[in-house]
């Protein structure tokens, strides 16, 4: 069985060969078989992701086999975290990507630094780091992967005249960065920009600015959790709040925005709710009887923790919780493409 690397329209160019890739759900005869375009679009459903058992202390390999196995079903994107030197993928993250029983594409969610500002990135501060990266990876991985840079910019915007890191510098980092690892020869990096998901962040003077362009941005993700305000997928992908009227929600604003490019949900999760134990069993069959409504969503990856900075977002914790979230994981619309093979 094979699935091709197809460009879905002219933006995505003719790159069309086929890849080993193991088969996908069944189809009914005559049904064409699913895709996926050099920017790793699927073309049928959407991916199935997580960052898996995050803050447990335990490595790549075993929270990913772990979460796994307590939801049942594989992951087709493993979510991974790093920061200012780290060299990726690691080792680790290699083998998981290569499982010849089970491949997995890989979203890289990479912070260049955490003490230069993004003004000085833009200017050349770090680009030794970002070359020897760009020959890491050119060295080590030649799959392609998604990579997201300094993820969730929006809290760490400081508008004030000279701080190095407004809005425009963000965009102007991103653009450097992506920009250097191509003219190194990093072409298999499918760039992702993430923001947070929040109404406050959205409604303010500066945050069209942080937006690098189109020419380095592949697919665009927000990162929405269930707090108290969230009742359902809805609303979750759609956040507004009273005191800004004017916010029309997320995914309309990216289907407005970007009507050409895919939308991930980069990260979502569900908290506890102690006064409400079967709140997060009714989030994840919201999710299974609403994503349809989505369709340019693409891309789903769950942020799985026990201790998560505002709350326990393991998928598991409680048996109506878990039977749900299951049946979400092994739901046809994010098992109808294979993961190409490497």
């Amino acid at each position: 069985m094979v699935v091709l690397l197809a460009g879905c329209s002219s933006a995505e160019g003719s790159d069309v060969r086929p890849v080993p890739a193991q088969a996908p759900v069944a189809k009914q005869a005559g049904a064409p078989a699913c895709t996926v375009t050099t920017k790793l679009i699927p073309s049928c459903g959407a991916w199935w992701g997580m960052a898996p058992e995050v803050f447990t202390g335990g490595s790549v390999e075993q929270a990913l086999h772990g979460a796994e196995s307590r939801m049942g079903a594989p992951v087709d994107v493993l979510h991974v975290y790093h920061r200012g030197s780290e060299l990726f993928p690691t080792g680790a993250e290699v083998r998981l990507a290569r499982d010849p029983a089970r491949p997995r594409l890989l979203m890289v969610n990479w912070k260049p630094s955490l003490d230069r500002t993004w003004a000085e990135i833009a200017q050349g501060a770090l680009d030794a780091r970002i070359d020897r990266l760009a020959e890491h990876l050119r060295r080590t991985f030649p799959e392609r992967f998604f990579l997201t840079l300094h993820h969730e910019p929006e809290n760490d915007v400081d508008p004030s005249s000279g701080s190095g890191m407004g809005a425009t510098d963000y965009a102007a980092m991103f653009r450097h960065v992506v920009l250097r690892l191509r003219e190194k020869g990093v072409r298999n990096a499918v760039v992702v920009m993430t923001y947070m998901g929040a109404p406050n962040w959205a409604a303010t003077s500066w945050f069209e600015d942080l937006y690098p362009g189109d020419d380095v941005v592949d697919w665009v993700a927000m990162d929405p959790y269930a707090d108290d305000r969230v009742h359902d997928f809805d609303g979750l992908v759609n956040k507004t709040r009273k005191e800004y009227p004017g916010w029309p929600g997320f995914y309309r604003w990216m289907q407005a925005r970007f009507p050409g490019k895919p939308v991930m949900v980069a990260e979502w999760g569900v908290f506890e709710r102690p006064k409400d134990r079967a709140f997060k069993r009714r989030f994840f069959e919201s999710v299974r009887g609403q994503i349809r409504r989505y369709p340019q969503i693409k891309a789903l990856l769950y942020f799985d923790s026990p201790q998560a900075p505002r709350g326990d977002t393991s998928f598991d914790s409680d048996p109506g919780a878990a039977r749900a979230f299951s049946e979400l994981a092994r739901d046809r619309y994010f098992r109808s493409t294979p993961v190409p093979r490497p």
